[in-house]
Parts: structure tokens; sequence; C-alpha cells
């Protein structure tokens, strides 16, 4: 099974096991859940429908913090003297993804003539 999630604005297709490297998560805590964009089960199975994904979620642990590659920024105008240079490393959060899970809601509503029943008991 493999699902689709949005995190920091890029999309990631991810299974249980998964390492990737997201944009960096404030106060990430111990774990981190998305709301998957699609979910793909293993047969073949896709669900793209908004309504079942708000009740799934992709479990993953948190790992540690990461850098990525250094980028070089050089700025330069021909016969004026003007150079100026830069660098920038991106910050990430390295997660491990522990579960997928496609699950219903349950509901706990009574029927409404049990919920009548009890109100006229009262």
């Amino acid at each position: 099974m493999y699902a689709i999630i949005r995190a920091g604005g890029k999309q990631a297709k991810v299974q249980v096991g998964d390492v990737i490297e997201i944009e960096r998560v404030k106060d990430p805590g111990d774990s981190v859940t998305f709301v998957p964009l699609l979910v793909v089960s293993d047969d073949g199975d896709s669900v793209s429908d908004r309504a079942k994904l708000a009740d799934a979620k992709v479990t993953a642990e948190v790992l540690g913090e990461t850098k990525g590659e250094k980028i070089d920024i050089f700025k330069y105008k021909n016969k004026s003297g003007y150079r100026r240079h830069m660098g920038h490393r991106q910050k990430y959060t390295q997660v491990r993804v522990t579960a997928i899970d496609l699950k219903p809601k349950k509901t706990t509503k009574k029927p409404k003539a049990e919920a009548k029943e009890e109100s006229k008991e009262d």
C-alpha cells in the first residue's frame, strides 16, 4: 500500500518504512501525521475521494533535522565593480513512515427511535 501526501508544499509518494525529507517542521514532537491525497492498496484499488480521505491518515516518526546542499548565489555586473556573494542551505526534517491508516469514522450516534425512548424515561 502506498499514499501520496503533501508536506511543505511538495507531494511525496510514501510506503510504510520509507524515510523522506520534508520541509522543516517546528516543534514536531515524536511523530507527525499527514492527510493523504491518494491511497493505493496492494491489489490496485485506489481511493481519491476527499470524504473518505478525510478520515485517513499517514503517521510518521521524526528522526531528526538535516541540511540540504549548499547553494551559492553570486551577483556580478561587468565594469562596475559590483560583486555580491551569498550562500544558502535549506533545513529539512527527516521522517520515517510508520503507518498508513484508511479507516472509516466510527459513529456513536444512536438511532432516533432509541434516543427518543431514553429521553422519555428521564
